[in-house]
């Protein structure tokens, strides 16, 4: 397979064996040819390549090394590069990375957290200003608003409500790239969708974006732009071991909240959680 794709203004091109499947998600964002992509070729090896640089950084699936300002990441299910871990993606330039998986791993890439984490996405969009935030992504009358919080919080309980009462879109069920055109923020589609199976590549300028948490009764407030920083950081996908990264991710949340509404909304299941946010957004 020889395939161009494009995710926020990231045009990248896809070279790998026709064996190795492409989720049905991630084809949403497929493009035309552009010249000079970022290029990503793929290659099936049993035995993947043993580290090479310095040791950066290791979490519960990932394990990273770095060469200057080129990383190598294993992808695993417990952090390391023997047998647990299933790919390894080497950045050989800052134009091309080279992505080794092991062919045992192929059905996993059906799913499209598995297949976009190969790519390190995070790392090409930072440096194109954008971030993607954890929330559910739903477009109200040609506005965007944003439902931000921890997994397992009820992110997209209140979307499906909007949407059950208030006639809504819902644009993608668990991620949103978040990018600022000539002074307008965007929400734009990503390819990971969690369990919401909602994930649809469409760009909308951003109303609000709701910091959500559980509670007996609805209640919403607007946050300082301190209070939403701080909020809006956990859920922003960031490499914490690059301080460059870091730098400029926070750079652009500050920008973030300097322009966008964040408010807290302490919510039931219940129309009452609709219409008490909408009465704080002031829409009908």
């Amino acid at each position: 397979m020889n395939g161009y794709f494009c995710i926020g203004d990231f045009h990248f091109q896809i070279i790998c064996p026709d064996i190795v499947p492409i989720p049905e998600n991630f084809m949403k964002f497929s493009a035309e040819p552009v010249p000079v992509p970022y290029l990503y070729t793929i290659v099936l090896r049993e035995q993947l390549p043993e580290p090479e640089g310095d040791p950066a950084a290791r979490r519960d699936d990932i394990l990273v090394f770095r060469r200057g300002s080129l990383e190598t990441r294993y992808q695993s299910l417990h952090g390391g590069y023997g047998h647990d871990a299933y790919a390894c993606m080497r950045e050989d330039s800052d134009r091309r990375t080279t992505i080794f998986l092991r062919p045992q791993s192929l059905d996993d890439m059906r799913y499209d957290t598995f297949f976009t984490s190969l790519f390190s996405l995070e790392r090409r969009l930072i440096d194109r200003d954008a971030l993607i935030l954890h929330s559910s992504y739903i477009q109200y009358k040609g506005l965007a608003i944003l439902f931000s919080a921890p997994s397992q919080t009820g992110k997209s309980t209140q979307a499906g409500l909007w949407e059950q009462y208030r006639g809504v879109r819902q644009i993608n069920g668990d991620r949103s790239l978040l990018r600022q055109i000539g002074g307008i923020w965007y929400a734009c589609g990503w390819p990971v969708c969690g369990s919401s199976e909602i994930c649809c590549n469409e760009q909308t300028p951003i109303r609000a974006i709701i910091m959500l948490s559980q509670g007996s009764a609805n209640e919403v407030r607007p946050l300082s732009q301190m209070q939403a920083f701080s909020q809006i950081y956990t859920q922003v996908t960031i490499n914490r071991w690059n301080r460059s990264f870091q730098t400029r991710a926070m750079d652009r949340i500050e920008a973030l909240v300097q322009d966008i509404p964040v408010y807290h909304l302490i919510c039931t299941i219940s129309r009452e959680a609709v219409d008490c946010l909408a009465e704080a957004l002031q829409i009908e």
